[in-house]
């Protein structure tokens, strides 16, 4: 059963940090794209972060830059979201989503265009409050 599970996700005051996992089962993630989205209610689903599982070429968007890491352990199968420094504009559900077919670097608006092409997680939900 193709699969991608999120985990990690609570509460953390503003400043804290998080580590968000993605756990992915039944495929293969090569030639995949593993990428970080988040949503909040209202608005658009959002791209974080990405990873291309075969070269581990990473990509960050401009508003998690210097605060957001992202990794894999391919033993795993798992991709990991290191945030610090979180403000109350990161807080909402992350879904990672394996993306198929478009490079490293278009991967994140890939799948915010392509959301039915996209295996997704269910999400975690990241509150930032104190």
């Amino acid at each position: 059963q193709v699969q991608l599970m999120e985990s990690g996700g609570g509460l953390v005051q503003p400043g804290g940090s998080l580590r968000l996992s993605c756990a992915a089962s039944g495929f293969s993630l090569d030639y995949y794209v593993i990428a970080w989205f988040r949503q909040t209610p209202g608005k658009e689903r959002e791209g974080v972060s990405c990873i291309y599982n075969n070269n581990g070429q990473t990509h960050y968007a401009e508003s998690v830059t210097g605060r957001v890491t992202i990794s894999r352990d391919n033993s795993e199968k798992t991709v990991y979201l290191q945030m610090k420094s979180l403000k109350a504009e990161d807080a909402g559900v992350y879904y990672c989503g394996a993306v198929h077919g478009a490079r490293s670097d278009q991967a994140m608006g890939y799948g915010i265009r392509n959301v039915d092409t996209v295996k997704w997680g269910k999400g975690a939900p990241v509150t930032v409050s104190s």
